[in-house]
């Protein structure tokens, strides 16, 4: 006769783990196992009591907090299957008042049971350590940001404003930061140690950047990396930021559901007939949101290769190339196309943050796995171009458009690669063209009327 799958749950803190354990076929809650020490020792004896109880296959499940995965790892070490529980997914009844540790064990073990629990991904020790790092720059470049505020508020409330009309934190505001001084000495030691405060965290900011780019070379996430740079708005540290929030591509079912992972679709409220979208979720990694939604600023301006990226298109390969300039044609006009409507900027951003989340998931699933998904993610025509020799010039490299693209504009009659690709509902719709050509004649008279 089989044994029963045994579900333990466990409430994991700094100094203890509280067990609580429930069977397959059992109904209500799960039954307290005890309290054990968060060391690999304890660890390894409960699984040894427990295996010596039961013969049958176990199950573990923690949520995911502070204590990170090295509970994860000992079990695992130890042959035991272990689920990381994201905290934000786990079903809860409103009515509940009684919160304590062995509740909670309790309620994991029977959530597991039911199998109602999400688990998180659970990396390597390597990208743990990168994505450590990544963090630590993360939290430079706020505490910049955090003494450049303060310093300008302390400037605000002794009416020192910078009149020049130039930037700040550029080199002439710095010389005029400088030159300020105060009558009360305790205000100029204050303003001293402010201007510290900056310098400091800048120096920090800079060489943890350092270390990064050092770091970056070297991490198995690194082709991922260099090809998410072609995409315009992100360069080698965005890169990073994303595919440490990325992991294994393939734990992404589908596009929507990177978006849905990073918070940028719609929150919703809807029954019955009435349906009621409100603002984006803003659940999971905050960090790569922040990244996309930075991205999303440069597709304001025409679709085109800079100089500055001609050499981080280059090093990827054609088929990243494809789906890089097939994001810049779609999301340029798509934020043309919005801001025309009237549409707020915030929304525009957004929205474009969301689709650049789509291209985000195809690289990288292209990156993982080539040969099955080159055909899946980019929609090309019939007509295949060849491929370019590396040692072509640079006047090769920007050929005319030879397919029609909803997104073309005049500016964007040129491109770095031989040939642009269309979507199959853009090649069948014959009023696509006719469209683009009323667009440019209205762009056109609008803006003779207003030079005029």
């Amino acid at each position: 006769m089989d044994q029963p799958t045994r579900f333990i749950g466990m409430d994991v803190h700094k100094e203890t783990i509280v067990v609580a354990v429930s069977a397959t076929g059992d109904v209500g809650k799960a039954t307290p196992y005890g309290t054990f020490p968060n060391t690999a020792a304890a660890l390894e004896k409960l699984v040894t009591r427990l295996r010596q109880a039961c013969s049958g296959p176990l199950k573990f499940c923690y949520e995911a907090g502070p204590c990170g995965y090295g509970v994860h790892r000992a079990l695992t070490r130890l042959g035991e299957e272990c689920m990381v529980v994201a905290p934000s997914m786990i079903p809860r009844k409103s009515g509940e008042r009684q919160k304590n540790d062995k509740r909670d064990a309790a309620s994991l073990a029977v959530l597991h049971r039911g199998g109602l629990l999400t688990a998180v991904w659970v990396p390597d020790a390597a990208h743990e350590a990168m994505r450590d790092l990544i963090r630590a720059r993360l939290a430079a470049v706020r505490a910049v940001r955090t003494a450049r505020q303060q310093l300008s508020a302390f400037l605000l409330r002794h009416e020192r404003i910078y009149r020049s009309g130039g930037k700040a934190w550029t080199k002439a505001h710095r010389g005029w930061l400088v030159d300020q001084s105060f009558a009360q000495p305790a205000q100029q030691i204050v303003l001293e140690e402010s201007i510290e405060a900056v310098r400091l965290g800048e120096q920090r900011r800079d060489r943890v950047d350092g270390y990064l780019r050092a770091q970056i070379p070297s991490w198995s996430l690194f082709p991922l990396v260099q090809n998410l740079g072609a995409l315009r708005g992100l360069d080698t540290i965005a890169g990073a930021g994303l595919a440490a929030a990325i992991g294994d591509p393939s734990r992404f079912a589908s596009a929507p559901d990177f978006m849905a992972y990073i918070g940028l679709v719609p929150s919703e409220h809807s029954s019955g007939p009435k349906r009621r979208i409100g603002a984006i979720t803003k659940s999971g990694d905050m960090h790569a949101r922040t990244l996309l939604i930075e991205a999303a600023h440069s597709y304001r301006f025409p679709a085109r290769i800079t100089r500055r990226k001609l050499a981080a298109v280059d090093a990827v390969p054609e088929a990243v190339r494809e789906i890089a300039w097939k994001a810049q044609t779609r999301l340029c006009q798509r934020y043309r196309h919005m801001m025309a409507k009237g549409k707020p900027t915030p929304v525009i951003v957004t929205a474009i943050a969301r689709e650049l989340a789509g291209f985000v998931w195809s690289i990288g699933c292209i990156t993982s796995d080539p040969p099955a998904k080159t055909s899946a993610i980019t929609t090309t025509t019939d007509e295949v171009p060849p491929t370019r020799s590396t040692g072509q010039s640079r006047s090769l490299r920007r050929q005319p458009l030879k397919s029609t693209h909803r997104a073309a504009r005049p500016e964007q009659t040129h491109a770095p690669i031989e040939s642009r690709y269309v979507t199959h509902a853009q090649a069948n719709n014959p009023k696509a063209s006719t469209r683009a050509s009323r667009t440019r004649k209205t762009v056109a008279a609008s803006t003779a009327g207003s030079t005029g």
